[in-house]
Order: structure tokens, then C-alpha cells, then sequence
């Protein structure tokens, strides 16, 4: 097969860009996957040719033909002007805020934010000099009353982190733009086949590749993709001279975890939705939070801006003590407690935000637990939380 360019995948449907992008046998001397190219030293011929240093790879640093593939595949899906890939989804949240903030500007950051970016943001952005603003992630255009002249960057995630709220992307983006200022999106619950961020204005888009990209639960790995040319020089230049390389083997990893993304999401958004109604019906549960629900807040934004859900939610219980929700969660068969989502194994992680949140208040009324529903059979799922809540009850 002849290598197809990044315009000429345009002509294909979304599964078959996916299997293709990024891969060029020609290149691999046939084999259908890129190979592992590991290296640091690049050597030239010449005193000439090191002296122009005009070959694509000049150092280990600059990149490897593996890296490329990868950066390609997530280009093609994101359909922006280019892609660097980062060692973790947080260093994808985080680059992107060092690549466009300078000391002096403000940032506006959504109060739904995940915990990490902003532990960034209040400690090594405010060190640095920048200014650092929360705001409602309900908030839509009104966002425009808490812009400042130096206001350089909005955050935005959608829906936001374990709370699930989801913002008004386009709205945002359209304010924001209106003030010259850079949006951000972390886009991982999403992923650019449900969610296509740069359409909606979106300028800089974060995916924790550890997740859906990678899908497997044995890769840490992010990406940032730019929407123009000029942001992605901008955000090339911050990666080359951070020296934030990837092992090649993690993106091997990546780009393999990815031929199968399309597939994965189908299911995994099927078994959500299920497994999310079922759960809307135990009497143990006070509330769900799923945007793809009918009856969820952000249900509306939802449907307007997005194609799909992927397979992550969260839960309200009716309030009880402590050691009901320990013993409904400390004996799960097949879930699994921990902070990751995405993999093919299905998790829950109890949580509380009320503790950090500065603009909103999180009054649940009740016991959260994030829930991750991986590929396994949902009636041995349903089966498991049944035994959990059976314990929970017997705990009260």
C-alpha cells in the first residue's frame, strides 16, 4: 500500500483515517507498523551537512520517525496544524499554559478543572508571576464580565472534571477571541471523535493519551494539538526547548492502542450509557452524572456540540456513613479502585471536591464515586455493584 497524505485522508470515514494515519510501509521497509527507532546521537557525513544541520532529526530530543507517526495519527484525528506529544496527560495540560503565558498575564480557568492543572496553575503559574482567576464551568458567554486587559488564556474543560458539567465550548471560545485571548481545552473525555474542538473555536486541545489513545492502561503519554500554524510554532518552540521527549516505545505503544480507538469508544460509550440508566434506578443512588442522560443539566450542550460519549460518570449516593461506601467499594470483583479511566477495565474512584473549589460550591448531599466502565460483560458489571450496594446496606 502507498502512503496516503494527510489531504488525501480527508476523502475517508472516521475508522478507516484512523487505521491509516501516520503509517507509511514504504518507510518501514514494509511492515505495516512504524518501528521502535531508538537514538540520542545523529551523525552527519560532513562538515558541510553538520554544519547546515538540515536533517529532520538533529538530536534524540528533536524527535524519531516513531514519534512522527504518532504525531501524524493524532494531527489527522484532531485536524489542526500540527501535534506535539507529551510523557503524560499532565504535562499536556501544563505545556500549553507555558507556551502562551508570560509573567504579568491572567488567566480565567474553570472552576470543574482537573485537580492536577490546577495545582499547577496556583503554584508554579503564580510563582511565575501569572495571575490566576476561577470561574462558574455554567458560566457560557458571561464569561466576558471577569475578562481583564490582560487577560491571555481561558481553560476549559468539558465536561468538567468528575463533576461533569458541561461548558458552552463555542460561546466561550467566541468571547474569548473577541478579547485576543488563547483557548485551552482538555479534551479527554471526549477524545477529537466525539469532540471536535478546533471547530468550536478552541485554539490549544489537551488529550491525556494515557486513556483512550493508549487505551490498555500501560502508557503515560499526552498531546497538545494547535489550531493555526503560528500557535503551533509557538507551542513547538516551548517543547523543543523544554526537551519533553517521549520514549519510543510509549508511542509505539500509542499508535497501536489508537488503530483501535474507534471500536473501543463504540463499545465502552454503549456499556456507559447502560450501566449509567441502571444505575439511575437503585434506590442507593441520589443522583447520576452522565451528560449523554436526558435528564443530566448539560444534556442540551451535549447533543448540540458532541457525537458520542465515552464511558466515564459519576454517581451521588443518599447519604451514608463511611464505612457504607467502604464496604460497598472494598470488595468489587471487577472494579477496580484507582485514578486512571480509559483502559479496557472498568474502575470507580470515590471522591470529594468541596475542598477546592473556589467559585462554586459542591454540595452534593450525598457520597461521589467516578465511575470508569471498561469492556467486560455489563451484566457481570451490574452483578458486582449489586453485591456492593448489599454490603452498603448491611453497613448502615
Amino acid at each position: 500500500m502507498k502512503k496516503v497524505s494527510l489531504e488525501g485522508l480527508k476523502r475517508f470515514r472516521e475508522r478507516t483515517r484512523v487505521v491509516l494515519a501516520g503509517r507509511d510501509p514504504e518507510d518501514s521497509y514494509g511492515f505495516v507498523n512504524t518501528p521502535i527507532v531508538r537514538g540520542s546521537t545523529v551523525v552527519y557525513q560532513s562538515l558541510d551537512a553538520f554544519m547546515a544541520r538540515k536533517s529532520r532529526y538533529m538530536y534524540g530530543t528533536m524527535g524519531n520517525p516513531t514519534l512522527d507517526a504518532l504525531e501524524m495519527a493524532c494531527n489527522t484525528m484532531e485536524g489542526g496544524a500540527g501535534v506535539v506529544v507529551c510523557p503524560s496527560g499532565l504535562l499536556a495540560c501544563t505545556l500549553p499554559l507555558l507556551a502562551t503565558l508570560s509573567a504579568g498575564d491572567h488567566m480565567l480557568v474553570t472552576d470543574s478543572v482537573y485537580r492536577p492543572t490546577r495545582n499547577f496553575s496556583e503554584n508554579m503559574l503564580k510563582r511565575m508571576g501569572v495571575e490566576v482567576s476561577y470561574y462558574d464551568p455554567l458560566i457560557g458567554k458571561g464569561i466576558e464580565a471577569l475578562f481583564k486587559p490582560n487577560t491571555k488564556v481561558v481553560f476549559t474543560e468539558a465536561p468538567g472534571s468528575q463533576t461533569f458539567e458541561m461548558q458552552d465550548i463555542p460561546a466561550i471560545a467566541k468571547v474569548a477571541h473577541k478579547h485576543g485571548a488563547v483557548v485551552i481545552m482538555d479534551n479527554t473525555w471526549a477524545t477529537p471523535l466525539y469532540f471536535d474542538s478546533h471547530a468550536a473555536g478552541v485554539d490549544l486541545s489537551i488529550q491525556a493519551g494515557t486513556k483512550y489513545y493508549a487505551g490498555h492502561s500501560d502508557v503515560l503519554i499526552g498531546t497538545v494539538s494547535a489550531r493555526t500554524p503560528e500557535l503551533y510554532k509557538q507551542l513547538r518552540t516551548t517543547w523543543e526547548q523544554l526537551g519533553v521527549i517521549v520514549a519510543p516505545e510509549d508511542a509505539f505503544l500509542t499508535l497501536r492502542g489508537i488503530r483501535t480507538m474507534p471500536l473501543r469508544l463504540k463499545e465502552q460509550e454503549k456499556a456507559g450509557l447502560e450501566m449509567a440508566k441502571w444505575l439511575q434506578k437503585r434506590p442507593e443512588v441520589k443522583q447520576v452524572l452522565h451528560p449523554a442522560l436526558k435528564d443530566d443539566p448539560g444534556y442540551k450542550i451535549w447533543k448540540r456540540d458532541f457525537t458520542g460519549a465515552s464511558s466515564l460518570f459519576s454517581i451521588i449516593l443518599n447519604p451514608v456513613p463511611h464505612k457504607a461506601v467502604a464496604a460497598f467499594v472494598d470488595h468489587l470483583s471487577l472494579f477496580g479502585m484507582g485514578a486512571s479511566w480509559g483502559g479496557y477495565e472498568s474502575l470507580v474512584l470515590p471522591f470529594d471536591c468541596s475542598t477546592y473549589r473556589t467559585v462554586t460550591k459542591w454540595e452534593p448531599g450525598g457520597p461521589c464515586i467516578r465511575i470508569h466502565i471498561g469492556l467486560e460483560d455489563v451484566e457481570d458489571l451490574k452483578e458486582d455493584l449489586d453485591a456492593g450496594f448489599t454490603r452498603l446496606k448491611a453497613a448502615m
